[in-house]
């Protein structure tokens, strides 16, 4: 369940994930740890991403929250529908919309896909 709304949220196993699973101990129920092996909490992730992002010479602007937006805009450019993208982010469909509203790129070709899509709708109801 996500920690701010309390939804569930699905999260696929791929291969590299299924991988670090296999390889923690049984005994150890976290996967991403603080320096010391301690529950790594929201502000310590946030402040470990802005010191990356400050070495990298990223722009200051970019926070840990616009990874999720990036996440959600990749799964819509890779087909996936609003309703699945909600599903597997914990997010509300009206939040999910949002965010992707916010993040979302859409491309000329994009757009083109789309005119074609509808036009195609159009001649399938005549």
């Amino acid at each position: 369940r996500t920690s701010k709304r309390g939804r569930m949220a699905h999260i696929p196993i791929t291969l590299p994930l299924a991988e670090v699973i296999d390889a923690t101990p049984n005994d150890r129920m976290l996967i991403l740890t603080n320096a010391s092996g301690g529950r790594l909490t929201e502000h310590r992730a946030s402040e470990g991403l802005r010191q990356w992002r400050d070495k990298a010479g990223l722009n200051q602007d970019l926070r840990l929250q616009d990874c999720r937006g990036t996440a959600a805009t990749r799964l819509l450019n890779a087909g996936l529908s609003l309703s699945q993208i909600a599903s597997h982010m914990g997010w509300s469909l009206r939040h999910a919309a949002n965010v992707i509203e916010h993040y979302a790129r859409v491309s000329p070709s994009e757009t083109d896909a789309v005119l074609i899509k509808l036009a195609g709708s159009k001649r399938a109801e005549q």
